[in-house]
């Protein structure tokens, strides 16, 4: 349980947002949501951010998807991991790269460029951000500029889930049930 009490649903917008997640989780309303509209504005702006979010199109999804499980897996958010491993096989993500991710630089799991995606994860998920120049050189060598904006939006907002549900003790909801979920990478 968060250490802010879930608000219930009162209010148009409210009710209307804990409809649609609900119905977008199989009937289960992800604990951020009731937790965040204690500030509707707060609510309705990261709503409309992970709506368009969800619209990028620029960028792999299965890229963006290894970003946003290893920014989880580094800063520790159980939410995120949980929640994460059960959606990210969507997109092709398997059981095995979740595994790995502590170890993508030596494992076959991966290939090089998921591996530089990985590594734009990790630098941008270090306080204080440290993206060298030698690569971001890499990327754009890689990637094209609308990639490279979607893919470093998903490991930003995915660095404002992790570190907004830690914060607010917002843990584990049980989404990953028997699939393999990511673990904590403490230390990194």
């Amino acid at each position: 349980m968060s250490r802010i009490e879930p608000h219930p649903p009162k209010g148009m917008i409210r009710r209307a947002t804990y409809k649609m997640a609900a119905r977008k989780f199989d009937g289960v309303l992800p604990e951020p949501v009731p937790v965040t509209a204690h500030s509707v504005p707060v609510l309705v702006g990261w709503g409309v951010f992970e709506d368009r979010m969800e619209k990028a199109k620029a960028i792999d999804r299965k890229l963006a998807d290894l970003a946003v499980m290893k920014t989880a897996a580094l800063t520790g958010c159980e939410w995120c991991l949980d929640f994460g491993s059960s959606v990210v096989p969507e997109s092709g993500v398997t059981e095995e790269q979740i595994s790995e991710l502590p170890r993508f630089r030596e494992s076959d799991a991966f290939d090089a460029r998921e591996k530089l995606v990985l590594e734009y994860a990790e630098a941008m998920t270090r306080t204080p951000v440290e993206v060298s120049d030698e690569l971001w050189e890499r990327l754009a060598a890689e990637f094209s500029e609308p990639e490279l904006v979607e893919l470093t939006a998903f490991i930003g907002i995915e660095n404002y889930r992790a570190r907004f549900n830690w914060a607010l003790g917002i843990g584990s909801q049980g989404f990953a049930k028997a699939q393999q979920c990511a673990i904590p990478e403490t230390g990194n």
